[in-house]
């Protein structure tokens, strides 16, 4: 089998400091319990040196929370501004765990669309008819996972507008900030001022680290919300202190291998997306949809072929079947329509080849 859909980086053949990252365990202060709800103050301060370093932008240290994972940030985020039967509108196309996070919560999802037109773009005529009395936020994947689209400047400038009005939060994951395929930065929403926002990121992908378990989550926004925002956050996160103390002694240390290890990731992605773009621009079954940053690439039946499609799902399992490929299917995602599968972009280089070379040879859809 050549999956294709593989998004560990630790299973990419990626060149870790193993040394490193195992040295920065070697911490006597591992042995002593400090319980801190917001996380110990060294990792905190870790973060913030890393929007600094990295985005150019001040973090405080107190306005932020450590947890275990965007999921269990998601958790606290979702307890702290929703009664049962509230509403989060969440963008279509988008990662499927949020259902499960908001299910156990007695949340409601309601989505809001994303559009295709030479780039990903938010349909706000759809986020304003899924607002109601029982919205609480608007939430954002910056860039969008699966396809790779960032929050453009003024779509950020129309979402703080809306959010300021009808008084509900931003939640802004942003997991794959560090990934844009064009090598330029974008701006974080993390020292957001005009509403009420929480920013989540972690080790996942900031440091190709998912088994270490740490990421965070910041609220900004004005003053008086903050406060209040955090000193609740706080009674959560004190409630469960889920966090280890070895993990939080070793994060900098942790953190600090993103310098060698997000180099690395942005070039596999650079030659998978090259050699992607270069194949399916002579292809006369498929197209690439544009995409700039994360790590997936989103795949269309051309209109053309539409008619002959046997269905995303029935797509990806022939796939399995006669070809030992996996992909996955555009429903995973929640496409609004037939006819889309997406590709990981971290797959070790030669598989990908391999992989899309034998997808291209098949002369049925």
């Amino acid at each position: 089998m050549i999956d294709l859909t593989v998004s560990n980086p630790t299973e990419c053949g990626l060149d870790y400091d193993a040394e490193a990252i195992q040295q920065a365990f070697q911490n006597s202060k591992s042995l002593t319990y400090e319980p801190t709800s917001k996380g110990l103050l060294g990792a905190r301060k870790a973060v913030a040196q890393y929007y600094r370093e990295d985005h150019g932008e001040t973090v405080d240290s107190e306005s932020m929370v450590l947890t275990t994972s965007t999921s269990e940030a998601y958790s606290y985020i979702f307890r702290l501004l929703c009664n049962p039967d509230d509403e989060i509108l969440v963008p279509k196309p988008s990662y499927p765990l949020f259902e499960f996070l908001a299910d156990l919560h007695d949340v409601r999802l309601v989505p809001y669309q994303l559009q295709y037109a030479h780039g990903w773009f938010i349909d706000f005529e759809s986020l304003q008819r899924a607002l109601t009395p029982q919205t609480r936020a608007v939430l954002l994947v910056h860039p969008n996972n699966p396809t790779g689209s960032y929050t453009k400047a003024e779509e950020r400038e129309r979402l703080n507008r809306i959010c300021r009005h009808r008084d509900l939060a931003l939640i802004v994951d942003e997991v794959f900030l560090d990934f844009p395929l064009d090598g330029q930065k974008r701006q974080s929403f993390v020292t957001n001022s005009d509403g009420l926002t929480f920013t989540l990121s972690g080790l996942s992908k900031v440091a190709g680290l998912p088994q270490m378990k740490v990421a965070w989550l910041v609220t900004s926004g004005p003053t008086s919300r903050t406060a209040e925002a955090m000193a609740r956050l706080e009674i959560i996160a004190d409630t469960y202190l889920s966090l280890g103390s070895p993990t939080q002694w070793a994060f900098s240390a942790l953190l600090e291998q993103r310098k060698s290890i997000q180099p690395q990731i942005q070039k596999r992605i650079s030659e998978n997306w090259s050699f992607l773009k270069a194949r399916l621009s002579e292809a006369d079954k498929y197209e690439l949809l544009e995409t700039e940053g994360g790590w997936n690439a989103v795949i269309r039946v051309k209109r053309g072929n539409a008619e002959k499609w046997q269905g995303d799902e029935e797509f990806a399992i022939e796939l399995m079947q006669s070809r030992q490929l996996i992909v996955h299917p555009g429903h995973f995602y929640d496409f609004s329509c037939e006819g889309q599968f997406v590709t990981s972009l971290i797959t070790p280089v030669n598989d990908f080849r391999h992989g899309m070379e034998a997808l291209l040879s098949r002369r049925r859809l």
